[in-house]
Formats: C-alpha cells, structure tokens, sequence
C-alpha cells in the first residue's frame, strides 16, 4: 500500500486517472459490457509499441535518423527536422506513434549537444505538430478512424476538409519555431559524434521486424491485433525477459483508468440523456469541452450518437489536443516520456505545454469552427 501511494504522489497523471476511474464506478457499476467497452485494441498498440521502442533504445536502432538529423547544423534547422517528421509521419502511423518515435530522439540530441533549454518547447510544438498533422487522413488518429467509419464518406473528401486546417498548422508551426530562435536563427548545435557513430545491436533487425509488424496492425485495422501483440511480446519474452521489466507500466495504468472512466460515463443513461438534448448543434465546442476531461478518443464516442453535424464533431475533438494533457491522450504519452527522462520535470512540462498550447489554440480555434460550417 506504501509503494502504491507514493508511486500516486509521484505520477500526477496516474493519480488524476486513477481518481476518475474510481469516480466513474459510482457513476456506473461496474459490470461484463464496462470491460468490454474498454478499448483494448489501443491499450494492446501501445504495449506492442513501448516494447519495440524500448528494444531500438537499447539496440540503438535510430541512431542513423539521429545522424541524418545533425546535417541540419543549426538548432532552428533540427527542431524543423523533428518537428515536421513528427506532422508527417503521424498522418500515416497515428499521432501516438509518431511521438514515441520522435520525442526520445529529441530528448537525446538536445541533451548530447547541451541544448537542454529548447527540449520542452520544441517537444511540445513536436506535440502540436502530431495532434494537427494526424488530422488529415482518416487513419491519422484513433478519433478520425473511428468517425471516418461511421460517417461513410470517401477517403479523398475526408482529406480535402481537413486539408485547410492541417495546411494552415504546418504554416503556424514553422512561425512559432522562428519566434522560439529569434535571437539566434543561426544558432548551431554541436553533438559529440561517438555518441551517435557506435554500430546497432546484433538484434537490430528483429526488433525492426517486431515494428513493420506493429506498423501493419495499425494501417490494416486488422480484427487479429490481438494475435500481434502476443507475438510481439512473446519474441522479446524469448530474445530479452529483462527489457520487458522497463516498459513503461505507469503509462498503460494511466489509458487503462482513463478508459475506464470513458466507459462507465458513456454507459450511463442520465449522461445519455442530457446529451441527447444538448449536443445537437453545439458539436464543435461539445467535443472540446468533453475532451478535456475524458480525452478526443472517448469524447468522440460518446458524442457521435448526439451529433447532427459530423464536420463540427471531427474538427472539434482534432483542435482539442491543444488544450490540456487530457485533451488529447498522445500528449499524456508526450508527458510520460518526458518525466522518464526528467523525473522532476512535470509541472515544468505542463507549464511550457499550457503556454504554447493556448496560444496556438487561440489561433486555430475560430477558423476551425468557422469551417466546421462546411458539412462533409
């Protein structure tokens, strides 16, 4: 019980997670369908990813991308680099994905070349950069492919509405790293070569298999996730017992509470009711107010049944990520990563997160509902 309460006092994002699921119990009782409802297939793509990224740290597997990276020379150059390989990618591997690729990578350049002070705010702008560029095809994020399901409209129409907003961001994106290095555009950023330049693990290749395996379940939407992920964590089972030991467990508790939580409100009949009423018309700042307490992924759920317009309810739970940690749950996993590295760092994270949320929320936030007039 003493380890439990100081591993609570010692995770903020746990705690509040584990409180809501706590609540939510009495909300609804629990029951068979609330397991059910628990969106398992993300909770099994998280594990299969933390442990395959856990297995290229420790086989130093993206050392090459490290070493591509510093041909940018200067700092503005690389945080562009990570940034935008962030907004990319996260369109085609989902913005959770994307993060836990790019952010470990920022930590450990920025830290190698004593850059440390531009971390937090160029992981957070890679954070904006994986909530907005995510947002454009229908796989992009776990709220797109879930709405873009129900809505049954084409491919090619989802990414010509999201278009504007996603084109506007990668302009905005580039402007705030401009205003990050203002006084010193040009700054350079030296990092010692023998930390980059060691050869990978003999196991290199098996964990770059594990990954195009990960990478496969997730484009496909294969019904066999499950089949994957007891593959994967049955191959490093057999190849490393120890790396599994260094997953990331406090991460899996936080999605598991928080889907918990998800479940059991949307299960609820009052809940239901009073949505019923209130959300038709109102989708937009429905599904940012509702994400910011049970997050976009869950809030898209629960509100689709209410919602009469479905361009209202996507641009809404895509813009917001930008408000809070909870917004969006690929900036808990932004925040986890963080604080592994930093353990002392989270209310700096959350504050540096806030500030350069908000503003880009500020931006955005009109022109998005202005165009979720737009019906797909």
């Amino acid at each position: 019980m003493k380890k439990a309460l100081r591993l609570l006092l010692r995770e903020p994002m746990l705690t509040v997670s584990a409180a809501a699921a706590a609540v939510s119990l009495f909300i609804t009782p629990p029951s068979t369908q609330l397991l059910r409802d628990i969106d398992w297939r993300t909770l099994g793509t998280l594990l299969m990813m933390l442990c395959v990224l856990e297995g290229f740290k420790q086989e130093n597997v993206l050392f090459p991308l490290v070493r591509l990276s510093l041909r940018t020379g200067t700092m503005a150059g690389l945080s562009l680099f990570y940034i935008f390989g962030v907004f990319f990618s996260s369109m085609f591997v989902t913005n959770d994905v994307s993060l836990m690729i790019f952010v470990p990578l920022t930590i450990f350049t920025f830290r190698g070349g004593n850059k440390e002070r531009y971390i937090l705010p160029v992981i957070t702008l890679e954070n904006i950069a994986a909530v907005r560029g995510s947002l454009l095809t229908p796989f992009g994020s776990p709220q797109n492919l879930f709405l873009y399901s129900r809505y049954g409209i084409s491919a090619g129409r989802f990414m010509l509405h999201m278009l504007p907003l996603c084109a506007g961001s990668a302009v905005l994106l580039v402007i705030f790293v401009l205003v990050l290095y203002r006084r010193g555009l040009h700054e350079r950023i030296e990092l010692d070569r023998s930390q980059t330049g060691g050869s990978t693990g003999r196991k290199s290749p098996l964990y770059l298999g594990l990954f195009v395996l990960v990478i496969i379940t997730i484009v496909s939407r294969t019904e066999l996730w499950w089949a994957a992920v007891i593959i994967v964590v049955g191959v490093i089972a057999a190849a490393d017992r120890r790396l599994l030991l260094k997953v990331d467990g406090v991460l899996l508790l936080t999605f598991l509470f928080f889907f918990v939580f998800s479940s059991s409100v949307a299960a609820n009949e009052r809940i239901a009711g009073f949505l019923g009423s209130a959300v038709a018309g109102r989708e937009y700042w429905w599904a940012i107010g509702l994400s910011q307490v049970i997050s976009n992924v869950p809030a898209s759920i629960v509100l689709y049944p209410f919602s009469q317009s479905n361009a209202g309810l996507i641009y809404g739970a895509d813009t917001a990520g930008l408000c809070s940690l909870i917004g969006s749950l690929a900036s808990v996993i932004n925040y986890r990563l963080y604080v592994r590295e930093y353990p002392e760092g989270g209310r700096s994270f959350i504050k540096v997160f806030t500030l350069i949320s908000w503003a880009f929320f500020i931006i955005v936030v009109i022109p998005g509902y202005l165009l979720s007039s737009w019906e797909m």
